[in-house]
């Protein structure tokens, strides 16, 4: 998704990602699924302007802390049962674009052990606020 950054509201932009986060979910709307979590594997960037993420002294909180994601990620799938990828896809992404210093976000949620025959199906989504 690196071509977002071609936006003009990002132009700004430094991107912030946490790839292939391997995470178990209780998610599913069949009978079977609702019995226990499986595998989900989820992709995030995040989007926030240069002046938040240009560190001038080297430190932690001079930035945006990558545990904001992976938190943001846990607390919703410790929330309770899901039962579709795109209202996990939706609510991580509403939550982490609700931080002040996120101007947009991306979130990709799949589920690797769908199909025999594939990698995996998902969805994606991609928000940016109105106003920078």
């Amino acid at each position: 998704m690196p071509s977002a950054l071609y936006h003009p509201l990002l132009s700004d932009c430094r991107r912030l990602f946490l790839q292939n986060f391997r995470v178990d979910a209780n998610i599913g709307i069949y009978d079977f699924e609702k019995r226990g979590a499986q595998r989900a594997v989820i992709d995030v960037d995040l989007f926030i302007p240069l002046v938040y993420t240009t560190p001038r002294h080297d430190k932690i909180g001079e930035v945006l802390d990558y545990d904001f994601i992976r938190d943001t990620i846990r607390a919703r799938l410790t929330a309770g049962h899901i039962n579709l990828l795109e209202t996990l896809c939706d609510d991580v992404a509403q939550t982490l674009l609700a931080h002040p210093q996120v101007r947009a976000v991306r979130v990709s949620t799949c589920k690797p052990d769908v199909y025999a025959d594939c990698d995996g199906a998902g969805v994606e989504v991609f928000h940016i606020k109105d106003q920078p």
